[in-house]
């Protein structure tokens, strides 16, 4: 594949940012703020869209991104901009300095702990830029798309995408830190469609990277979401039961992800969690462990410090099944009397603990009931636990599918799925930042026909 090698100007634009982030704080401090802080950004992409061969979108983008915040004491005031030109940011210092005039004073707010500060800042392996002639991009594009439309039984499509990424960024505050990052983040994906005499099925498939030669192929990407889509027709409706329940991988992420909003500071302090005063207690068997890992090399969520400038470290979420701590920026952290866990911004790489099963081995662990590979709804309540999505999937019988189901809903309490997972699979879904195989769980409500 041919491409148009581009100047890497990462490290300008690095020292251009940190410059102007120093600056905007210097005079944030002049106008009277006791304390600073400004996050930078430039972000550029290609993205190209294809459908039936034809181009559909090319678009190029490069965005930029300003926002100061400042503290008079325990007043806060924020601003942002996408324009660095010198009128505008000090427009944005003059505005974030008259919000924090006028707002109230909360003792929880201010700056992470200067001392939590990263100090040392070795090479992720995150920089990745594929340099990719919008050329190229079509023909992966079509590659892509005829792949799939190649397998008998597909008779549409929704198209191809391809989509190369990179971010420079950096946090300073005045603490005198300023922490830069730079990262790339690639993808490719397709959406297909097949018919029969029971109607239309639509189905997908992506692959997500750091580095582009860690893609999958791109028609393997294509026959799978060809696969994917193929194996939906004929889907039929479920009777009111209850059953065991397999979540393939990338369902089973929304799980965690549930499990993790039950654990955020935000929901804590506010009491509207149903994991409230959990830490040190039992709620996953004992078998079961989450790590949280920010330094991995080409990590999708590998970072070496938060969104406040506060090192990340290696640190156990659950370990054998017992909540070990919350998920916690600086100003959770004080509204709860605790200290920030360096997740200002959010989790980095969680790896949840996995069997040996991989996913044939689950489906026999399974027996007889529902895998899900789809969810759809937001009926969930981190209040209280209470689960009720729209999903579609397939029935399995003996370990075996037997056939796809759609339209219905399952049902169940967080709580209680959370206590009665039966097995996590070998079979990991690496396209996140959360890697996690499926999820099995004992018994929830499968309400259909």
């Amino acid at each position: 594949m041919s491409q148009v090698v581009t100047p890497d100007t990462s490290h300008q634009d690095l020292d251009r940012l940190a410059e102007l982030a120093e600056e905007t704080i210097r005079r944030a401090r002049a106008a009277g703020a006791s304390q600073a802080e400004v996050s930078a950004s430039i972000d550029v992409g290609l993205n190209v869209n294809v459908r039936l061969g034809e181009v559909e979108t090319v678009e190029r983008t490069r965005d930029r991104g300003f926002s100061l915040t400042v503290y008079f004491g325990g007043r806060k005031g924020s601003a942002s901009t996408a324009d660095l030109n010198p009128d505008s940011i000090q427009a944005t210092i003059d505005q974030a300095c008259a919000i924090a005039r006028f707002t109230e004073e909360d003792p929880a707010s201010g700056l992470a702990d200067a001392e939590r500060m990263a100090t040392s800042f070795p090479d992720l392996d995150l920089w990745h830029p594929w340099d990719l002639d919008v050329d190229d991009a079509i023909a992966l594009g079509r590659d892509i798309e005829d792949a799939g439309r190649a397998v008998a039984g597909i008779t549409n499509s929704d198209g191809a995408s391809v989509n190369a990424g990179q971010s420079v960024s950096v946090y300073a505050n005045s603490h005198g830190f300023v922490g830069r990052e730079r990262g790339t983040r690639h993808s490719l994906s397709v959406a297909l469609i097949a018919g029969d005499d029971d109607g239309m099925q639509r189905d997908y498939w992506y692959d997500s990277v750091r580095h582009a030669g860690d893609f999958m192929g791109a028609a393997d990407i294509g026959r799978k979401a060809a696969e994917r889509t193929l194996a939906r027709l004929g889907a039929r409706r479920l009777g009111t039961r209850q059953a065991p329940v397999l979540f393939a991988p990338e369902v089973a992420r929304s799980l965690l992800g549930h499990l993790l909003g039950a654990v955020s500071g935000g929901s804590l302090y506010r009491r509207s969690s149903f994991l409230v005063d959990h830490v040190g207690k039992q709620i996953l068997p004992s078998w079961f462990r989450i790590d949280e890992k920010p330094l991995i090399p080409r990590g999708h969520g590998s970072s070496v410090f938060d969104a406040e400038g506060v090192a990340t470290v290696d640190s156990p979420l659950v370990v054998d099944g017992v909540l070990q701590r919350y998920i916690l920026g600086s100003y959770s952290a004080r509204k709860l009397g605790l200290s920030s866990t360096g997740n200002a911004g959010g989790v980095h790489n969680l790896f949840v603990k996995t069997g040996d099963d991989d996913f044939a081995g689950m489906l026999r662990k399974l027996g007889t009931g529902l895998l899900v590979t789809e969810v759809m709804g937001q009926g969930v309540s981190i209040v209280t636990g209470d689960y009720s999505r729209g999903a579609s999937g397939f029935w399995v019988e003996n370990g075996q599918i037997a056939y796809p189901v759609e339209e219905i809903t399952i049902a169940a309490n967080l709580r209680d799925m959370y206590a009665n997972l039966v097995a996590v699979g070998s079979d990991v879904d690496r396209r996140s930042h959360v890697l996690t195989g499926s999820w099995l769980v004992e018994k929830m409500t499968i309400a259909g026909e």
